[in-house]
């Protein structure tokens, strides 16, 4: 049983307090959805004013699958390039978008969302997956929420398959 005692007042303490915790719980599980499922879980539990938090997984050469998540039913197959997980997937890179609305192409599986959070999950040069967060509020996220899912994100590199 894992009981977590993260703080959600600062957010460089919620992110390290989190980092610990999906560490914590990863470690030695050689099963990759497992870990996503339980990972998507804490980012759910811990992180406030989200809509949607999980993973799409890179299945291909260019086509990321619905993955483990919290939230309502989601879209199920994204190509690279396309919408705000296609485009993390496509790059590379981190993707901060303060209004999704205004995102080219963005895919509305939830037309409640405002904002979203994109952070690709890279092992040997290549996308394996994207943690993909989504908020019903507009400009969420900032520069201290995508370091500390890059955090997590480059931990998870190798325990998620």
């Amino acid at each position: 049983m894992y009981a977590f005692d993260i703080a959600t007042d600062d957010k460089p303490t919620l992110y390290r307090d989190l980092y610990e915790a999906v560490d914590a719980i990863t470690t030695g599980e050689p099963d990759g959805i497992a870990n996503m499922a339980n990972v998507a879980a804490l980012l759910w539990q811990f992180l406030p004013d989200l809509n949607w938090a999980g993973f799409y997984r890179t299945v291909g050469e260019d086509e990321l699958v619905l993955g483990p998540f919290q939230g309502k039913a989601a879209c199920i197959r994204i190509p690279f390039g396309r919408g705000v997980c296609g485009a993390a997937a496509a790059s590379g890179e981190t993707q901060l978008v303060e209004d999704v609305h205004a995102f080219p192409g963005h895919i509305a599986c939830d037309a409640d969302s405002r904002s979203e959070l994109v952070v690709p999950v890279v092992r040997d040069g290549r996308v394996t997956a994207v943690i993909d967060l989504d908020s019903p509020s507009a400009a969420r996220f900032d520069e201290a929420d995508a370091r500390g899912v890059e955090a997590i994100a480059a931990l998870l590199a190798n325990r998620i398959g």
